[in-house]
């Protein structure tokens, strides 16, 4: 039974894998923990916090909807940042490959979450 946003898969993965993303982050060149990892921290982050603020707002089916969306978005920009730590080898192939993998299902649960609730 889903009593607070905090019931829901999608909030406590996506939680979980901001807390990781900040502690990759941490280990990035000084120059772009400031950068960068601060740019990706703030989009993984902004995933959970969009799902609580939506459901908060859950009496209106399209501003939870709409929250949602947004969630989708940073979800979208969190693997791109990603995209881009990998390139400037910031991250290992295991760890980048784990985290994309992880964001691309978060990913799918917002839109599959989005097209169900009523």
């Amino acid at each position: 039974m889903i009593r607070t946003f905090r019931d829901l898969r999608v909030y406590k993965q996506s939680y979980e894998l901001g807390k990781e993303v900040h502690r990759v982050t941490q280990r990035f060149p000084k120059h772009e923990r400031y950068e960068l990892g601060s740019q990706l921290r703030r989009a993984s982050q902004s995933i959970p916090l969009n799902i609580a603020e939506g459901y908060g707002r859950k009496k209106s089916k399209a501003e939870f909807k709409r929250f949602l969306l947004i969630a989708i978005g940073s979800c979208n920009e969190v693997q791109v940042l990603l995209d881009y730590a990998y390139e400037f080898h910031y991250l290992s192939s295991d760890e980048y490959k784990q985290l994309l993998t992880n964001y691309e299902g978060i990913g799918k649960q917002l839109s599959a979450l989005h097209s169900k609730w009523k």
